[in-house]
């Protein structure tokens, strides 16, 4: 069961997205939100940039500048975050009420420092962690999604740049026999149990062909979902294109594993697991 929501608030245009993916969520099982914003630190970016030569001058000139932008970039996370529960009519709440009647919330965070080590702190407590995607020249959110992903244990659903559907009624799970992918299953039990349809798509590479898919679907036919096994030949583009095109056209959410090579500050997905987060069109539910 999800009841408790870790969402990520930017301050940007992203956060239309991410804030539509996660009120889906919180509408299907009257789930709270945790909207967290992080401010950066200005006098640590400033010693970081500054020279020795001159530095004093040039630190304080530069921490007024980036104090005075994490207070716009602040002020408007906060005013879309407002104007966000308004129109979703969220009820404002820090703690749960036993008068009020089930619905979903809201609640607003701030915190000051590096927003990797803040997103993980907070989503090691929460049920679910939502967050955008990220570039690959936007190192800091790739370093979120990294610590989110190794360090929480929590699953993280990243949305597509559009706005996600209402509810998760169709289930693509991008099935390969790891750890990774079996924990990514395990944690989509709940939105599984609520889906009409799943998929278990396996894309074939050379070789024996394995039953590993057809155990997944026996596996969760016995908790009363309805699955199929989906088999792919790989397209010229290679496989992550494949499973995408045909993912995007048959499902809502993608259901997988992410699987690093490193636990170095560094884009730690797989070709295939990185692939699948930049040009994924649409929602992907992500554990490692």
């Amino acid at each position: 069961m999800i009841k408790t929501i870790l969402v990520a608030a930017g301050g940007s245009e992203r956060d239309a997205a991410t804030f539509a993916a996660a009120l889906a969520v919180a509408r299907a099982f009257d789930a709270h939100l945790d909207v967290l914003h992080v401010r950066v630190d200005p006098i640590s970016i400033a010693v970081a940039m500054a020279t020795d030569g001159g530095g004093g001058a040039l630190a304080t000139g530069l921490i007024d500048r980036l104090e005075q932008d994490a207070s716009e970039r602040e002020a408007k996370a906060h005013a879309l975050f407002t104007r966000f529960c308004g129109e979703a009519g969220l009820a404002l709440a820090s703690a749960p009420s036993p008068e009020r009647e089930a619905a979903p919330s809201a609640e607003w965070h701030v915190e000051t420092g590096e927003e990797p080590r803040w997103m993980a702190a907070y989503g090691i407590a929460a049920d679910l962690v939502v967050a955008p995607r990220a570039t690959d020249e936007d190192a800091v959110s790739r370093s979120t999604l990294e610590a989110v992903l190794i360090e929480t244990g929590r699953p993280l659903l990243i949305p597509a740049a559009a706005v996600p559907p209402a509810s998760f009624e169709r289930i693509a799970i991008a099935w390969k026999p790891t750890a990774q992918a079996a924990r990514a299953v395990a944690l989509a039990m709940p939105f599984l149990a609520r889906a009409k349809e799943i998929a278990v798509i396996t894309v074939e590479e050379e070789g024996p062909q394995s039953d590993e898919a057809d155990r997944l679907v026996r596996g969760l036919a016995w908790h009363g979902l309805a699955v199929k096994a989906e088999r792919l030949t790989p397209g010229p583009e290679g496989a992550a294109a494949t499973l995408l095109a045909h993912a995007s056209g048959h499902a809502d959410l993608l259901v997988m594993g992410g699987y690093g090579h490193s636990r170095l500050r560094e884009w730690v997905f797989g070709g295939f697991t990185q692939k699948v987060l930049v040009d994924a069109p649409l929602p992907v539910l992500i554990a490692h």
